[in-house]
């Protein structure tokens, strides 16, 4: 029988067993956490969830670099969020890998209030009395989804796509909030942050490295160099 894959939400484009015969000589598992790309997004709007945004130009580029950075490993399954930009991301990863892509809904991008709206971060915020009263928790964050949700649906992912193939690698292609508060979490650090204080750039891979269910450590990587928080940042 072929078992199900986790967080699968239709059918199956490629299966791969969970028990794979390739493992790694070490034991250990990775699990790469990859940002999207570049979006093209001339008004600045912060996007969130919203559909009909995809890459740039630019971020179909850094898509390729980050592809051809984890070319050669031993991945076996390439999943990402439902929105196109995730998607297209995790397009050419997957073809690079000789694999399909898979969707997981819990990678998807944070709630955010500001969703849809030309976004300013910083003291010009205070120019919008109207949005003093979703400001009022920063720790929280009272302007959308709460950081405790995010590191828990991500994190039970990361944990079932582990778990669905030890010994090997997996890549999660997500978001810059859900990638940097799966980080946090997994480093034991308070989940709230300063948003420009991020380590996360666009098509970044960061890689949490695991003994059977034990994490070993956490390794970052920017195929594409640094990069801006794109406007939007609060959700991208």
């Amino acid at each position: 029988m072929t078992p199900a894959r986790p967080g699968a939400t239709g059918p199956i484009r490629q299966h791969r067993s969970p028990v794979p015969e390739a493992a790694s000589p070490d034991g250990l598992t990775t699990v790469h956490l990859v940002r999207h790309g570049e979006v093209f997004n001339p008004e600045k709007i912060l996007y969130g969830r919203l559909p009909g945004f995809r890459l740039s130009e630019a971020g179909v580029r850094q898509a390729k670099i980050t592809a051809e950075f984890l070319a050669g490993r031993d991945v076996a399954a390439v999943v990402a969020s439902p929105l196109e930009r995730a998607q297209q991301t995790a397009a050419p990863i997957a073809q690079a890998l000789g694999i399909g892509v898979d969707v997981d809904p819990r990678l998807i991008e944070s709630r955010n209030v500001f969703e849809g709206k030309p976004f300013e971060a910083g003291p010009a915020l205070l120019r919008y009395p109207r949005m003093w009263r979703v400001l009022i928790n920063p720790f929280r964050p009272s302007w959308g989804e709460p950081y405790t949700e995010i590191a828990g649906r991500m994190l039970a992912a990361v944990a079932e796509w582990r778990d669905a193939f030890p010994g090997r690698e997996v890549v999660l292609v997500s978001h810059q909030l859900p990638v940097w508060t799966t980080r946090r979490a997994l480093e034991g650090q308070k989940l709230w942050h300063r948003p420009d204080r991020r380590q996360c750039a666009l098509a970044s891979v960061t890689s949490a490295v695991y003994s059977a269910d034990r994490l070993v450590r956490v390794d970052y990587a920017e195929p594409n160099g640094p990069s801006t928080n794109q406007a939007g940042s609060v959700g991208a």
